[in-house]
């Protein structure tokens, strides 16, 4: 057992790289209880350091391989009873007192050793498969620190993580082309009569607003098979994922309002955006 104040400066540890460094995670939003956020900043701060072994610096691809497979040993000893950094002395902390499962936290991994070594999809099931690795355990692990154990709340929990994967796919569109990384089915491209020479000479004609187009629409139905979950939570999580998919929802009406155009700019959310969203998301949170 580690000591209170080395728990506490673990948790201080992973609440710090949250607040100078999160995305989509739900880490620094005021819709999370304080009585939770330092739980939430452990699985942050798991995520996101093992999300920087795999896309940042210029290790070799080897060397990023190496450190996830270190992180996930970390990870089992965990469950064993065993931790000496941090990060996942707060995560076993975590686990302690809220029982936090094992499972969801070894799919992201499984998801960043994707990151390393897979750089196209065949086939649109093989974008889902990687969603269903680097996007649904989060939406997962937040249901579980929420206190939400039911077992009907999962797909749709599933559907808004998924839509959300998609919706930031296709807002980084350019930034993942550049780093070698497309998410666009090859089949796809293909049945549309679309090419990755075309993609790296930025044709953006009838045939690539057509894909895009599908690509959008999908991700939206994956958004709206997910606001059922919404009538199965109250609360601040009510309002979080209220939030959540209007957030996505705007960002795919952005792609479709610019013509589906991609390949420059990534699209973003206007000052405007954010609050109308936020107001939505009050007023439905109350209904």
């Amino acid at each position: 057992m580690h000591t209170p104040d080395a728990v506490r400066d673990a948790f201080a540890h992973c609440e710090a790289l949250a607040r100078t460094h999160y995305e989509n995670f739900p880490v620094a939003s005021l819709a999370v209880p304080r009585s939770i956020r330092h739980f939430v900043a452990a699985v942050y701060a798991f995520a996101r350091t093992a999300d920087d072994f795999a896309d940042e610096g210029d290790r070799e691809p080897a060397e990023r391989l190496r450190l996830l497979d270190e992180w996930g040993t970390r990870l089992d000893q965990v469950y064993e009873g065993h931790a000496d950094h941090p990060v996942f002395v707060a995560l076993m902390e975590t686990a302690r007192q809220t029982g936090l499962p094992r499972a969801p936290l070894a799919d992201l991994l499984s998801a960043f050793r994707m990151d390393v070594t897979v750089r196209r999809y065949a086939t649109f099931a093989e974008v889902l498969s990687y969603c269903r690795y680097s996007a649904n355990p989060v939406g997962r692990l937040m249901l579980h620190l929420f206190g939400v154990t039911r077992e009907d709340a999962l797909a749709p929990s599933d559907a808004i993580c998924t839509g959300l994967q998609l919706a930031n796919f296709y807002q980084d569109f350019a930034i993942d082309w550049g780093r070698g990384r497309l998410y666009v089915p090859l089949d796809e491209l293909s049945g549309f009569g679309y090419t990755e020479n075309d993609i790296g000479r930025k044709v953006r004609d009838e045939r690539f607003r057509a894909l895009m187009s599908l690509q959008v629409g999908r991700a939206r139905q994956f958004l709206t098979d997910g606001v059922p979950l919404l009538s199965m939570v109250s609360g601040r999580l009510r309002l979080e994922l209220s939030a959540t998919v209007r957030g996505g929802l705007a960002i795919l009406d952005r792609i479709a309002a610019i013509g589906y155009d991609v390949m420059e700019d990534r699209p973003r959310l206007t000052k405007a955006d954010k609050a109308r969203i936020l107001w939505g998301a009050v007023v439905q949170s109350r209904l």
